[in-house]
């Protein structure tokens, strides 16, 4: 074993166990009983509902991670990874369409793995909990179109990044950079208006008492918005939700069909507020901008190490090649990964505290804010008392009592 398999295997256990030690102070924490800012909100039996909805995630999420780390260091160190390169080769294509198949048979390998686990979460776990709207042909249709897209968009992206690797020698990875980029940039433009109503329906809201005073409110803080768009969630889940995309003419606010059965209108107001918060804050942007530069980086990184031997030595391969040396890599730089997550996770927590704030500073009554968090958890099983290492470590959005707090803090008037 090399120093790269060393490193490699060390970085998937070690990601393992922190895991697992994230789940168990997470489920220790459920213990605690129900937080007095949501008394009245939820009962003795919701609430001991949504602890239990944690807890199955939870111990199916280890049970699911479990399965994945033993099968892939299964399938490294039977060789594997050589054996399929190998097979791949031996149909004689261009180095091209070898890595473009080699890629994809590992997709679909992982795709078929993973099927059984997906089904059990939405078929069993998600319909005992009362979530899960999903037929078997709209979930079946899922896995076609989304295969579809992967095999267009992801193979096109893949053959591009390829072929500037094999031609364009020292300055590849700029260019890759470039191309990349542009591709990111193009599926912003795009995903509103072509890729996400190829899986869920999206209508203008009619017009109304909820959209007069969305408009109003969007004019009172400078935001052009000319459609609001509702979209069926309630045709794969009963959880609720809203949320931003595009940018330009292309941007799109939707509110779930979910969100506007179970909340009231000054609550929905105060949700779509939160939303424009993050674009007048420029979330969106940042966003986009720190995933570009990451983009950036790792593609200088895999630059350097795709030419060292002893990447592919560690995973027992006859060939060296970019198509393989792009899965090595990323799990190389597993343990930088992680950390950068953890980074990413904490600004966007930041992130969404601006955009609290700033619905709560511009609507007309914060605490419909409040209201709002508080119908959201509820009607989510959202786990209201999470630990603070899972938190640190998981989190895109902080804990909705800490959200809660924060708007009361910052406007201590604000009173039910």
């Amino acid at each position: 074993m090399n120093i790269y398999a060393a490193v490699i295997l060390i970085a998937l256990i070690l990601n393992f166990v922190v895991e697992l030690l994230a789940d168990i102070l997470n489920m220790g924490a459920l213990k605690q009983a129900l937080p007095d800012e949501f008394r009245g909100i939820y009962n003795e039996e919701e609430y001991a509902r949504s602890q239990e909805y944690t807890r199955v995630r939870t111990r199916f999420g280890f049970i699911s991670s479990a399965f994945d780390l033993v099968v892939l260091l299964c399938f490294w160190f039977v060789g594997g990874f050589n054996a399929l390169d190998l097979a791949v080769r031996g149909f004689g294509f261009s180095p091209i369409l070898t890595g473009l198949i080699y890629v994809g048979a590992l997709l679909l390998l992982r795709t078929l793995l993973a099927l059984p686990f997906d089904i059990y979460a939405t078929f069993v776990i998600e319909e005992r909990f009362g979530f899960n709207k999903t037929t078997v042909r709209t979930f079946i249709l899922d896995l076609v179109k989304g295969a579809f897209l992967t095999a267009l968009l992801g193979g096109a992206l893949l053959a591009v990044v390829l072929v500037i690797f094999d031609l364009s020698g020292p300055r590849a990875w700029l260019y890759c950079w470039l191309a990349v980029s542009l591709f990111i940039l193009f599926l912003q433009f795009i995903a509103p208006t072509w890729l996400l109503p190829l899986f869920n329906k999206f209508v203008p809201l009619a017009d109304g008492e909820l959209k007069g005073r969305i408009m109003q409110y969007a004019q009172s803080v400078g935001f052009r918005l000319e459609k609001i768009f509702v979209m069926d969630g309630s045709r794969r889940s009963g959880k609720s939700n809203a949320f931003f995309t595009g940018f330009g003419r292309h941007k799109r606010i939707a509110l779930y069909d979910t969100l506007i059965d179970k909340h009231s209108v000054p609550e929905l107001e105060a949700i779509l507020a939160h939303e424009i918060g993050h674009y007048k804050k420029k979330h969106i942007q940042q966003g986009l901008l720190l995933t570009l530069l990451h983009m950036g980086v790792m593609l200088f990184l895999l630059s350097i190490f795709i030419s060292h031997k002893g990447l592919f030595d560690a995973f027992f391969m006859d060939h060296s090649s970019v198509y393989a040396g792009l899965i090595f890599f990323g799990l190389l730089l597993a343990p930088v990964e992680m950390v950068l997550s953890i980074i990413l996770h904490f600004l966007s927590r930041t992130n969404e505290y601006q955009a609290d704030r700033f619905a709560a500073e511009t609507i007309a009554d914060p605490i419909q804010m409040i209201m709002a968090l508080k119908n959201l958890a509820r009607d989510n099983l959202a786990n209201l008392t999470p630990h603070p290492f899972h938190v640190f470590l998981h989190a895109s959005h902080p804990p909705m009592l800490k959200r809660i707090q924060a708007i009361r803090k910052h406007m201590p008037d604000v009173t039910e």
